[in-house]
């Protein structure tokens, strides 16, 4: 890996030289938006780009990121801080689009009443107020997902994927036009293209991104699966002189796969800098990690060959390790984390279950307290995103009736917890909905504050200490070690972080909270 990477900067190294640019050339490392991120859409305004990417079961729903450059974003915040009333989960695939100094996304969240994944819109003119919901604005047979809006002469158009749950049809590329508000369907649906049951597409089609260029419209898509360990998500092109169609298939396709660098990339949004240099800014699974890292931002650069007027992708049909930067330097980001409410106010990105009601909590005399309101096996859970697989996730807790944990989250049936209630720890896991305790221990009445931490290797791979603030941390009477290859869940990584539980009302009360990564 280090030949190959020495390799990759010694050809742009030649490229600046072959180009006339003095000195070496700038470059980047994927991902750049890292953790789980799938779908990304991207949008630039002005000299700002902006990014929201998919949240699938978690809430608040769909993290929005900010950059001026392509390489370091700043997260915003959730284009949801309260989830829609109307929604349940699914929250896939946030397209951004902006139009007369309004910012809208459109979105595929699932129903509640029907359990059906529709799409939805939502808009605002300052992202740092949040959206404004405006409710389902498509349903389609049994399911619509991965909308996309282009404007053609004025007009606005929505794309997105249908027949995807339809049995007997092939799964296709639709398009309709939108009022000029954005905000309601009012055209007829016409096709844009269907997926090959037998080609590399592999019944598939979906993750559209379109944009015009000269006489052309073009478009990246994606096909086969998506998402699990046995992914094998691939990009294609296809392009058309009229959006309506004709659209025809690139000869070439796939164009863009995985290696055992970035596995099982697509979906994602082309944006184009003020330079006019093209990039796709789309996820894909890291080697190491994989699904426990769940699907990342990776960003790669599509070049055009001016005789037959199709892109490609300037490294090769492969997610680049590193490449040349849109812009100047970027910054190494500290993604470290490590709060003490003692002294701290700081409000951590936590995530949640969105299929359980939002956690109460607050900051309150030097702790996080969790209200205890679920009565779940894994109780009210606040988790972080997971950006790299090898870490150490520590939290300073006080002795409660309550149980506390550091917890390691799937979903509500499948987590590992290590925790203390009333001077006792245990370390259980949850899977399949079946709970099994696999230590517990003792710990002095004299300590009131003791630290759990688990340390991850790749994501998967965890051991378990605890300690007393100030002193070494103490293993279990003898070092546990679990794997827990099941923790994964289909489309979306595990969480790590705290939470409260127990058969009595009350809070938690957790002293400080650190995340490391090594």
């Amino acid at each position: 890996m280090r030949y190959i990477t020495l390799t990759i900067f010694q050809i742009l190294l030649a490229l600046s030289f072959a180009s006339g640019q003095k000195g070496p050339v700038i470059t980047y490392r994927n991902p750049v938006i890292a953790g789980d991120f799938a779908d990304p859409s991207v949008i630039r305004v002005g000299d700002t780009f902006y990014a929201a990417g998919t949240s699938s079961e978690w809430g608040p729903a769909y993290p929005l990121y900010t950059s001026k450059n392509l390489v370091d974003w700043t997260y915003v915040g959730p284009v949801f801080k309260d989830l829609p009333a109307w929604t349940m989960g699914s929250y896939w695939a946030p397209e951004l689009f902006y139009r007369n100094g309004t910012f809208y996304v459109y979105y595929t969240a699932r129903r509640k009443s029907d359990k059906k994944s529709v799409i939805g819109v939502a808009s605002t003119k300052d992202l740092k107020k949040g959206f404004r919901d405006h409710g389902v604005l498509l349903e389609w047979t049994n399911e619509a997902i991965d909308a996309y809006v282009v404007e053609d002469k004025g007009k606005l158009f929505m794309t997105w994927k249908a027949y995807g749950l339809d049995k007997g049809r092939s799964i296709e590329l639709l398009g309709a036009e939108l009022s000029s508000d954005g905000l309601k369907v009012t055209g007829k649906e016409f096709s844009f293209i269907k997926a090959d049951q037998q080609g590399w597409e592999g019944g598939g089609a979906e993750g559209q991104a379109i944009f015009k260029r000269g006489n052309y419209w073009y478009m990246l898509y994606s096909g086969n699966a998506c998402c699990g360990e046995q992914c094998d998500y691939q990009v294609g092109f296809a392009r058309a002189e009229k959006l309506q169609g004709p659209w025809q298939k690139f000869a070439g396709n796939p164009v863009l796969f995985g290696d055992e660098t970035w596995k099982c990339p697509g979906h994602g949004t082309v944006v184009t800098t003020a330079d006019q240099r093209y990039f796709y800014l789309h996820h894909a699974y890291n080697g190491v990690d994989f699904t426990f890292g769940g699907r990342q931002g990776v960003l790669s650069e599509l070049v055009w060959d001016e005789v037959t007027k199709w892109p490609l992708f300037r490294y090769g049909k492969a997610v680049p390790a590193q490449a040349e930067a849109p812009f100047g330097a970027s910054m190494i980001v500290n993604q470290n984390v490590s709060v003490d409410y003692e002294r701290d106010t700081l409000q951590l990105p936590w995530v949640y279950d969105a299929h359980f009601a939002k956690p109460n909590y607050a900051l309150r005399y030097g702790a996080l307290q969790i209200e205890n309101s679920n009565h779940a096996l894994t109780g009210n859970f606040l988790g972080m995103v997971v950006k790299k697989g090898n870490y150490t996730f520590s939290a300073e807790v006080g002795m409660s009736e309550l149980a506390q944990h550091i917890v390691l989250y799937g979903d509500a049936d499948n987590a590992i917890g290590f925790g203390v209630r009333q001077h006792m720890l245990e370390l259980w896991q949850l899977k399949d909905g079946k709970k099994e305790v696999i230590r517990t221990q003792e710990i002095p009445e004299r300590y009131r504050v003791v630290e759990l931490a688990v340390n991850s290797r790749y994501g998967r791979f965890f051991e378990f200490t605890w300690g007393v603030k100030g002193q070494k941390i103490d293993s279990l009477a003898s070092p546990v070690r679990l794997e827990a290859a099941w923790l994964p869940r289909w489309d979306r990584a595990p969480r790590v972080g705290v939470n409260v539980t127990g058969d009595k009302p009350g809070t938690s009360d957790i002293r400080a909270v650190q995340m490391r990564y090594e």
